[in-house]
């Protein structure tokens, strides 16, 4: 099987819609052998953090000499994007060859597997294949009912945090929510949790004691920060004295910081060798897409994939802590998001705002997205030309020699990314 037949199987799969269940996956991985049984890993959820804390991680945890797995979603440049050995996304002959084995054994199952059903189980023969030391395994979305949630004994769960979020699939209060993450708490291994809800905690700590999981909190007593430390260069945190730098930006990069080196001392504890110097290099070379990434300086551009109230909330917070003066934003998000909260937490930061459709199915219209800030007195225009509403906010942000942040859902950052590169050799 080649690149494009994989990405055509995948497709096929995709046309199953998301049906709740591990019953499928279940029986995928029996008659993959369970590759997941071979593997030791850290099983992650959380609302928002996930993504930059595993590039932490996995960053540290190469510096010490682990060959690291990881699997997250969404795919932000392709859907190779999501499969990662050392932090680098795997090939397309990579992928194709993983599904052309899988793809046979899926179509011998009576009830087909799912697109992430499939991709979930091709992460983890990915995993056996490349001789993995640990894997870093995201949960797709909640924690119980996810595809990954077939670890039966993580190295570590971890749960960065529990905002609102999914709230079709996953509830309307916070007490909701944290129980489908509180799903892959297993029996016996230890878990940390790094929110700040009281509400999650209770239902955490809850969890952790019927299962009889060894229940971790970060120590703030042994991390120092200030506004100081997070500047358009990066962001420094101090750790028992040691000041520690990230080239990641965003406030919230500090938080995602602590719910790290806090899991570090938990794998020393599970007998994993990270000596402080790993811990320093591999912050310092970590890298990681759509998290306040600045794609261009000149003009300045940024993208960040705040797609939840949190997010915003967050992504709203960094625009203050890096500007004196207010940006352009161009945003994108789906429908099923509650996007009026976001002119509330953005509108007093904007100089105008452009709205697009990403190229999603559950993508919300421009011209209501666009409404929501007119309403708050924010000049906004809404396109229905993704690629134009790109050329659009670039203009207008060069000419006023604005910031521009490019906001919404992580399915955006392709699209995008590629417009600015098709805008950029336009105007050599």
């Amino acid at each position: 099987m080649n690149f494009t037949e994989a990405l055509d199987y995948m497709k096929k799969a995709a046309e199953r819609g998301s049906v709740l269940g591990l019953s499928r996956i279940t029986e995928l991985l029996r008659l993959l052998g369970d590759p997941q049984e071979k593997l030791k890993i850290v099983h992650i959820a959380g609302t928002n953090g996930k993504g930059s804390f595993g590039a932490m991680l996995t960053s540290v945890l190469k510096s010490a000499g682990y060959n690291v797995g990881g699997f997250s979603s969404p795919a932000l440049t392709g859907v190779t994007d999501s499969f990662r050995i050392g932090g680098e996304e795997i090939s397309k002959q990579d992928f194709a060859d993983l599904i052309g084995d899988i793809a046979p054994v899926c179509e011998s199952m009576a009830e087909k597997p799912t697109e992430f059903e499939v991709l979930t189980a091709a992460a983890f023969e990915l995993f056996v294949r490349r001789g993995c030391d640990i894997a870093l395994v995201e949960c797709g979305m909640g924690g119980d009912l996810d595809s990954t949630n077939v670890i039966k004994a993580p190295v570590l769960s971890v749960i960065t945090n529990v905002q609102k979020d999914h709230a079709a699939f996953l509830g309307n209060t916070i007490g909701e929510i944290a129980s489908h993450k509180c799903g892959i708490i297993k029996r016996g291994r230890p878990v940390y949790f790094g929110g700040d809800s009281e509400e999650a905690y209770e239902i955490v700590m809850d969890t952790a004691e019927k299962t009889e999981a060894e229940l971790f909190l970060p120590d703030y007593s042994q991390f120092a920060w200030s506004d100081e430390s997070c500047t358009i260069n990066g962001t420094d945190i101090t750790y028992k004295g040691e000041k520690l730098h990230i080239p990641l930006l965003g406030t919230y990069q500090c938080e995602n910081a602590v719910n790290v080196l806090s899991c570090v001392e938990i794998l020393r504890r599970e007998g994993m060798d990270i000596p402080a110097e790993a811990v320093r290099e591999g912050l310092a070379n970590v890298k990681w897409h759509g998290r306040f990434e600045v794609l261009c300086k000149e003009p300045l551009i940024i993208y960040d994939g705040a797609h939840n109230p949190d997010g915003i909330r967050c992504a709203a917070d960094s625009i203050r802590r890096y500007f004196d003066k207010k940006v352009v934003l161009l945003i994108g998000v789906m429908a099923d998001k509650e996007y009026e909260l976001y002119a509330d937490m953005l509108s007093e930061l904007a100089n105008a705002v452009f709205t697009v459709k990403p190229d999603n199915p559950r993508s919300l219209d421009s011209a209501v997205l666009a409404e929501t800030f007119r309403r708050k007195g924010v000049t906004a225009e809404p396109y229905d030309d993704f690629d134009e509403g790109v050329r659009a906010v670039y203009s207008y942000a060069s000419e006023r020699k604005l910031p521009l942040i490019a906001l919404g859902t992580l399915y955006m950052y392709r699209q995008f990314t590629e417009a600015l590169e098709e805008l950029k050799k336009d105007r050599k």
